[in-house]
């Protein structure tokens, strides 16, 4: 017999965005963007979007109803990918989502010890440090329901997708909310007799129900909008390197993007963003009270950076709710660099231990890029 897909609401708001501003030479941003948040309209100049109002998004669920049937689970693909269209919720924030389109990144994994003939000898002073090698692996950009977003309290926001834009304002961050990266093993997926299962202002614009389809490839197709989009906004879309390691039970992933370039006072400021989750992997109740950062600049200069929580919260990560994620932005004055660190966990009993940030490289791409297709500011 046929499950039925239930999700489960959460109960907690997503936190906003702080708009303060950094002037640092070399700056890392936790909670605070360094640049004013902006929700961009979409004109259908270049790939036929109508414009987009700004709105916000608030529940219709009745008060104190937590759960609901969606639709009917289908069986996980334990081989190849799934299509665009494809339904799913997912697995660590319970929301309801679908694929627009997939991508191929590499994860580089420290705790996936490489073989004796691939291992080199550590140099002195390395701490720990050794070469991992990246191996290809699934992720989905997805719409989120935008029912759902408010109730997802494990995450500090639910934009996933965030540029510069070709303007004059230097301060100037545009956000897309509701857009996400999604593993592969992170997607539940299901199907619906509703021609709208999803509720998102780009659900219609992108994807079409086509019930001529023949099962089990979902009855939404991408359309022409979607394509385009897709094609011309690649750079800024782009998912390629995720970084992950677990010290203590407690894993952590991070997806570094990077957005772009700014002129600033007769030289260039490099922009990325970066997209963390923590994972309680054991059964131990923790919280994360500290951060810890150094962020290296090819121009040579070093940084440190400790802070209370991370983006003004302090998650606790429990077997009930065992992952948090956030996003953030960091800048520097050279072309790439580095960012590597530790979370200051606390145990219920007043302990604390270090989980280390698996060490990213921020690369700028070598050729400049125009602002997103199909934006206007």
């Amino acid at each position: 017999m046929a499950a039925c897909a239930i999700r489960r609401g959460f109960l907690t708001t997503v936190s906003k965005y702080n708009r303060k501003h950094t002037h640092r030479i070399l700056s890392i941003i936790e909670g605070s963007s360094g640049l004013e948040v902006k929700r961009p309209r979409l004109p259908c100049l270049a790939c036929g979007l109508p414009n987009i109002q700004q709105t916000r998004f608030m529940s219709s669920r009745p008060e104190g109803k937590v759960l609901e049937t969606v639709g009917v689970f289908e069986a996980l693909k334990q081989h190849g990918k799934y299509e665009t269209g494809q339904l799913f919720l997912h697995s660590v924030f319970g929301y309801r989502g679908i694929v627009l389109f997939p991508w191929h990144a590499r994860i580089y994994d420290r705790d996936v010890i490489p073989p004796m003939s691939d291992s080199k000898p550590e140099p002195p002073g390395s701490h720990g440090s050794k070469e991992v090698k990246g191996k290809t692996h699934t992720y989905y950009q997805v719409l989120i329901d935008t029912r759902d977003c408010p109730h997802i309290s494990q995450r500090s926001q639910t934009e996933a997708v965030t540029f510069l834009a070709n303007h004059d304002d230097s301060r100037a961050l545009y956000a897309i909310p509701g857009l996400d990266y999604v593993s592969h093993e992170d997607i539940l997926p299901y199907n619906s007799t509703e021609q709208v299962p999803i509720q998102h202002e780009l659900f219609e614009r992108f994807l079409m129900f086509n019930p001529d389809k023949t099962t089990p490839a979902p009855p939404f197709s991408a359309r022409d909008t979607l394509k385009a989009w897709q094609e011309k906004n690649h750079p800024w879309l782009e998912l390629s390197d995720v970084h992950r390691e677990t010290t203590e039970n407690i894993r952590v992933t991070v997806i570094p993007f990077y957005m772009g370039m700014r002129d600033a006072q007769s030289s260039h400021v490099y922009w990325w963003r970066y997209c963390i989750r923590l994972e309680n992997m054991g059964s131990e109740v923790v919280q994360l009270r500290e951060r810890h950062w150094r962020i290296f600049s090819l121009s040579g200069t070093l940084e440190t950076v400790r802070g209370r929580g991370v983006v003004g919260r302090e998650p606790v990560l429990s077997k009930e709710q065992p992952a948090f994620q956030y996003s953030s932005h960091v800048s520097l004055q050279a072309p790439s660099g580095h960012m590597w660190g530790t979370f200051r966990i606390e145990r219920t009993d007043g302990s604390h231990f270090d989980v280390r940030i698996p060490p990213f490289s921020l690369e700028s791409n070598k050729d400049d890029k125009a602002p997103p297709a199909g934006y206007t500011f």
